[in-house]
């Protein structure tokens, strides 16, 4: 008989996993407290390197279904998720997104789904890198300076202080500026 779990996700101690929870239980789905896995950790660490997920795939067995309200719970890109639903698929179990209106991940459809997503977020990707580039050639051609600007008035700062015989921590209080970019231009004076 298959069972039911929950994974909801959080990327910071001050966000809360309980609109996740209740969402699910709003889309019509009982599922047990100790069933659901909750979790504070970035979508950039794969799935794979999570505790509670992997805490998850301890407690999970072939023909459990696994709940997601949306497919950034799972990893933040689509290689990420696509290769965690590919694996819960392997070991048998299936995995629903309420965000993608039920569907299960791992039938056809599903996989479909997955596929057009990941698709169209590569071709945002590409389209962002393409208007950066065009950005830049046009900034460029039109005389611009790219990068950081130049803190000349910092640097004159710092080697001024310097020639007068002040400490780098003197002149962090004297400029009120970090002893990082202090120690970045006392080495260049």
């Amino acid at each position: 008989m298959s069972r039911t779990f929950v994974y909801a996700r959080v990327s910071t101690s001050d966000q809360t996993t309980d609109n996740q929870v209740q969402e699910v239980q709003r889309a019509g789905f009982d599922v047990q407290a100790n069933r659901v896995v909750v979790e504070t950790v970035s979508g950039s660490v794969s799935a794979s390197e999570r505790k509670g997920f992997q805490s998850l795939l301890h407690k999970m067995e072939t023909g459990d279904v696994l709940i997601v309200t949306k497919l950034d719970r799972l990893g933040r890109n689509a290689m990420d998720v696509r290769a965690t639903v590919e694996h819960l698929e392997s070991i048998g179990i299936r995995v629903h997104c309420l965000a993608l209106g039920g569907v299960d991940l791992t039938s056809a459809a599903g996989k479909m789904t997955m596929q057009i997503l990941g698709a169209v977020a590569e071709f945002e990707r590409d389209l962002l890198i393409e208007r950066t580039q065009a950005g830049l050639a046009r900034a460029k051609s039109e005389g611009k300076t790219l990068g950081r600007p130049v803190a000349t008035a910092t640097i004159e700062g710092v080697k001024a202080c310097k020639a007068n015989g002040l400490t780098q921590a003197q002149t962090v209080r004297h400029l009120s500026i970090g002893l990082t970019t202090v120690k970045r231009y006392w080495k260049a004076s």
